[in-house]
C-alpha cells in the first residue's frame, strides 16, 4: 500500500498542471484621493479648452479689424483684442500649471501605492519560498507516513502545487509592479519638467502682456490721439520697412556672387546642407508665426518671419554656415538692428532686433557661432519701432523671397 502511495506521489508531482489560483494585486490605499485628483485634472482640461476657444475668437476679431482701413482707432481695437488674447494666454498657462501640479500629485500617490504593492509582494514571496523550502526538505517516507488515506495525500500534493503557482504569480507581480513604478517615476520627472517650462512660458507671456499695454500707451502718446499724426507715423514706418527690404535684397545678390566664387575654391568650408537650419536660440517658443493673421501690425507690413521668445541679451547663433552680408549696428531705439547671413543653396537668414552684434560684415561664420544678442525690449538700442517685448525676429529667404522658417528648422 505504501509503495502504491509513493508511486502516485511521483506521478502527480511529475505531471504538469496549469496554475488554477489567480494572484490578485492588492488595491492601493490612495485610490479615493487619486480618483478625486483625476476629476480635478479633467475639470482643468475643460477650462483650458474654454479659454483656448476664447483666444481663437479674439484672433478672428484681430483678423477682421486688420481687413478694415488703416486708422488709429482701428489699430487701438487690434491692440485691445491682442491684449485680451494675451491675458487669456496667461490664464490658460496658469490653468495648465495647476493641471500639471495635480498630475504630479496623482502620480506621486500612485507611486506610493505601487511601492506598497512591491513591499507586500516581497514579504509574500519570501514566505512562500521559506514554506516551499521546508516542504522540500521533508523526506518522502515522512510525508507518506503522515497520511492515512490517499485523499489526504492528494490534497497535500495540490497544496504544494498551489504554493509553486503562487510563488510564480507573486514573482511576476513584483516584476510588473517594479516596472510600473519606474514608469510612474519617469512620468513624474516629465511632468516636473513640463511644469518648469510652463513657469518660464508664463513669465514670458506676462512680459509680452505688459509690452502690449505699454506699446498702446506709447502709440497714443506719440500720436496724441490724432488720426493725422498716426497716418504720418505709419507712412514713415512703411518707408523705413521698404528701405530695409531693398537693402537686404541688394546686398544679398552682391554677397551671393562672392559666396559662389569662394565655394568653388573651398567647397569643404561650406555647410553640406544649408536647407536644414538650426534654431538660432535655445528657446523654441514662437510668439508670432510667419505671416501670422493675428499679428497686430499686419495692416502696416506683412510679418515675413517668426518671432522667437528670448530674454533680452540671449545669445543668437548662426543657423548655418555662411557670410555675414549685413551687420546693421544702431545707436538709438528707433533704429532697427539686424544681421543677415548668406548661405549656400540660395538660402539666407535675417536676425532682427539685436541688442548687440558680435560679427562683422564679410566675415565667414559656421553653424552655431554666436553672431549677436537678442533685444526688442521697447526703448532699447536696436529694438526699432513697433516692438512690444523681448524676442528674436528670425527670417529665412530662398532666392531672395521670404519663406516660412519652420519649413527649414528641425
Amino acid at each position: 500500500m505504501r509503495k502504491v502511495l509513493l508511486l502516485c506521489l511521483i506521478i502527480i508531482i511529475g505531471f504538469s498542471t496549469e496554475p488554477f489560483v489567480a494572484w490578485g494585486e492588492p488595491t492601493g490605499g490612495n485610490k479615493q484621493e487619486i480618483d478625486e485628483l483625476n476629476k480635478q485634472i479633467e475639470a482643468k482640461k475643460k477650462k483650458i479648452q474654454e479659454i483656448e476657444q476664447a483666444i481663437a475668437d479674439y484672433k478672428k476679431k484681430i483678423e477682421q479689424a486688420r481687413l478694415e482701413s488703416v486708422s488709429l482707432g482701428n489699430q487701438m481695437a487690434i491692440l485691445d483684442n491682442r491684449i485680451a488674447q494675451v491675458e487669456l494666454d496667461v490664464a490658460a498657462t496658469l490653468e495648465k500649471l495647476a493641471a500639471a501640479k495635480l498630475e504630479i500629485e496623482r502620480l506621486t500617490l500612485g507611486i506610493e501605492d505601487k511601492t506598497r504593492v512591491v513591499e507586500r509582494q516581497k514579504v509574500i514571496l519570501a514566505e512562500l519560498i521559506r514554506h516551499l523550502y521546508q516542504e522540500n526538505n521533508k523526506k518522502q517516507i515522512e510525508i507518506l507516513a503522515a497520511y492515512d488515506n490517499f485523499s489526504d495525500f492528494y490534497s497535500r500534493v495540490q497544496y504544494l502545487q498551489k504554493i509553486e503557482t503562487d510563488l510564480g504569480s507573486s514573482a511576476k507581480t513584483v516584476r510588473l509592479a517594479r516596472a510600473d513604478l519606474e514608469t510612474k517615476k519617469s512620468e513624474v520627472e516629465a511632468q516636473r519638467t513640463a511644469y518648469e517650462n510652463l513657469n518660464r512660458e508664463l513669465n514670458q507671456k506676462k512680459t509680452e502682456l505688459q509690452g502690449q499695454i505699454n506699446f498702446k500707451q506709447k502709440l497714443l502718446a506719440d500720436t496724441q490721439s490724432s488720426e493725422l499724426k498716426y497716418k504720418t507715423l505709419v507712412s514713415s514706418l512703411k518707408t523705413q520697412y521698404q528701405q530695409i527690404e531693398n537693402e537686404i535684397s541688394g546686398i544679398e545678390r552682391e554677397v551671393r556672387r562672392k559666396l559662389e566664387e569662394e565655394q568653388k575654391k573651398k567647397p569643404e568650408q561650406f555647410d553640406e546642407n544649408s536647407s536644414a537650419l538650426s534654431w538660432p536660440t535655445q528657446s523654441h517658443r514662437i510668439t508670432a508665426y510667419f505671416r501670422d493673421t493675428s499679428y497686430p501690425y499686419r495692416q502696416i507690413f506683412e510679418h515675413n518671419a517668426i518671432d522667437i521668445a528670448a530674454a533680452h541679451g540671449t545669445a543668437v547663433k548662426a543657423a548655418a554656415s555662411g557670410y555675414i552680408a549685413r551687420a546693421k549696428r544702431c545707436t538709438t531705439a528707433a533704429c532697427y538692428s539686424y544681421v543677415m547671413i548668406v548661405h549656400s543653396g540660395g538660402i539666407s537668414t535675417v536676425y532682427g532686433h539685436l541688442s548687440r552684434i558680435s560679427a562683422d560684415e564679410d566675415q565667414f561664420v559656421t553653424r552655431g557661432d554666436i553672431i549677436g544678442y537678442s533685444g526688442a525690449t521697447p526703448g532699447t538700442v536696436g529694438a526699432g519701432p513697433f516692438t512690444t517685448g523681448p524676442h528674436l525676429h528670425f527670417e529665412v529667404r530662398k532666392n531672395g523671397i521670404p519663406v516660412n522658417p519652420l519649413n527649414y528648422l528641425p
